[in-house]
This record gives C-alpha cells, sequence and structure tokens, in this order.
C-alpha cells in the first residue's frame, strides 16, 4: 500500500517561513484529493489547506487563509505547504492525507502520514 511521506518541519522563530512537502512512498500523486492537518498536543485535529489533483480545486482552514499555501508541481510528485508569517500557535504535528472528502463532521481521509514537527518559537 502507498504510504505518504512529510518532510520540511522544524524549529523557527515567530514570523519565519517554512515549506512542508509531501510525498507518495511510490510513484506520484494521481487524481487524489490531499490535504494537509495539524494536530497539536491536547487539541483536536485541524483542517488546513485541501487540493484537488484532478481540477486544482483549493479550500484553506480560516486559520491560516492568507499565510499558507497548498500546491502540487506539474509531474504531482510531491504536495507542498508552503507557512509563511509563522506563529507560536501554529505549533503542531503536521501530516498529510489522501482520499479526502468532505462531509457533514468535516473533512475525511482514507489514509496519511505519519507527520512533521513544526515548532514556533516566540
Amino acid at each position: 500500500q502507498v504510504q505518504l511521506v512529510e518532510s520540511g518541519g522544524g524549529l523557527v522563530q515567530a514570523g519565519a517561513s517554512l515549506r512542508l512537502s509531501c510525498a507518495p512512498s511510490r510513484g506520484t500523486f494521481t487524481s487524489d484529493p490531499v490535504a494537509w492537518f495539524r494536530q497539536a498536543p491536547g487539541k483536536e485535529r485541524e483542517f488546513l489547506a485541501f487540493i484537488d489533483l484532478s481540477n486544482g480545486h483549493l479550500l484553506y482552514g480560516d486559520s491560516v487563509k492568507g499565510r499558507f499555501t497548498i500546491s502540487t508541481d506539474m509531474a504531482k510528485t510531491t504536495v507542498d505547504l508552503q507557512m509563511n508569517t509563522l506563529k507560536p500557535e501554529d505549533t503542531a504535528v503536521y501530516y498529510c492525507a489522501a482520499g479526502v472528502t468532505f462531509s457533514r463532521v468535516g473533512p475525511q481521509y482514507e489514509y496519511r502520514g505519519q507527520g512533521t514537527q513544526v515548532t514556533v518559537s516566540s
């Protein structure tokens, strides 16, 4: 089974930028809908951004609109999350997920990566 692998996390100061990358363990993304989520200790999962690789449709969570950008390359080898003007409250484990659908209870996914830690110091 294909797995997702995230990279690009780390420790940065408030106001800095980071770019996270999500890649399938084999091959490339096809037309999967892919999303980024994060989860901080003691908090619920938070939806960040979504891209439908079949048509380019994008969605963003309210807390990151205008600061985070989701994108893919022409060959669909990765789905990236560009994060600008980071804040201490952005500290969390960030993970990507594929096979994403939206329901009345929120976004659901078929499988996800292990995640990458992002820590923003003040």
